[in-house]
């Protein structure tokens, strides 16, 4: 037999202590009564004291939660893999959607964590590159850590290369189990070459869906300039020329892209995403065992309470 709850044994100071207060109790008693000049005859004094006292004990015991070994338990965790692929170009500093860009794309990746349930995700940044910066997993509270660091300093160099991005998370794909695969791409659609379709309809083999969501507005807007210590400053990126670079929403890339990947395009939102990933196949990512134990607290607890009542009813003494 072990317990579930065995830090509870602190609570023994309580049947010690009533024991301690019964006999102060009955010596007090015993004094007003000779001071009053009353005869009494004590019956059950000794019984009165310990039907409370082990009651107590009884109770303490009960809390502490004593159970027995039952068995293994085994628990299938199923769910899908995510890669989610977020643009970090220096586009994504526009504030054409409110705080900018970035800003959003981790709000939504963090909308879409919440309404996860076993189902394994990735984060892949990308630009010039890309690379995994987190591996799949199931631990959400991990994920949050990992999404809170991602910015548009992560890569350097500028370009959107979303073909690279594709590729590794095909290729990370490779080693895991699940049976429907899905790569969520958020991005602002600027600078996508026609080699990320062609990344795209390689993997096409039935058990991808690539979803898109475009972050911006048609209208865009000028890309602020960051210093050295992350603050922004009140100048605007420009180009070789001397003008200022606007950058906008470029959704029909985005949107071809999530057709051939047999998926849906989404823009600036994410709410009807896992809606329609719930419909995708998911299988067996993690097998526990747990152990099962029967609590068998109650018959101690019972046992206590009607030991203390007992004694707390029994007749200590008759006045003769």
């Amino acid at each position: 037999m072990n317990y579930k709850y065995p830090f509870n044994i602190v609570f023994i100071f309580i049947p010690v202590l009533a024991l301690i207060l019964l006999i102060l109790a009955y010596r007090k008693k015993e004094k007003i009564l000779n001071a009053m000049n009353i005869k009494t005859i004590s019956r059950f004094k000794i019984l009165k004291n310990i039907l409370i006292t082990l009651g107590l004990i009884l109770v303490v015991y009960s809390l502490m939660g004593p159970q027995t070994f039952q068995g293994f338990l085994e628990l299938k965790k199923e769910g899908l893999d995510i890669y989610v692929l977020i643009d970090t170009s220096k586009s994504m500093l526009v504030e054409d959607i409110q705080p900018n860009r970035i800003a959003r794309a981790k709000k939504i990746i963090g909308d879409i964590i919440d309404k996860l349930e076993g189902d394994r995700i990735g984060f892949i940044p990308f630009s010039s590159d890309a690379y995994i910066q987190m591996p799949l997993t199931d631990d959400y509270n991990l994920a949050y850590m990992f999404l809170d660091v991602i910015d548009t300093n992560m890569i350097g160099g500028g370009g959107t290369n979303i073909e690279a991005a594709i590729k590794l998370a095909y290729k990370s794909f490779e080693k895991t189990s699940s049976s429907d695969k899905v790569i969520i791409i958020i991005s602002d659609g600027e600078e996508h070459e026609t080699e990320s379709l062609k990344a795209a309809q390689q993997i096409n083999d039935g058990n991808f869906k690539i979803y898109t969501i475009g972050i911006g507005t048609e209208k865009g807007g000028l890309i602020p300039v960051y210093d050295d210590n992350d603050q922004k400053t009140t100048g605007y990126m420009k180009d070789f020329s001397g003008n200022f670079v606007t950058s906008s929403l470029y959704s029909d890339t985005l949107k071809e892209l999530a057709q051939t990947g047999n998926g849906l395009y989404f823009e600036n939102d994410s709410s009807n995403l896992i809606n329609d990933m719930n419909s995708l196949k998911r299988s067996t990512t993690k097998t526990e065992k747990i152990r099962r134990y029967k609590l068998l607290y109650q018959p101690f607890l019972a046992a206590g309470i009607l030991l203390f009542a007992a004694g707390y009813l029994l007749p200590e003494r008759r006045i003769i």
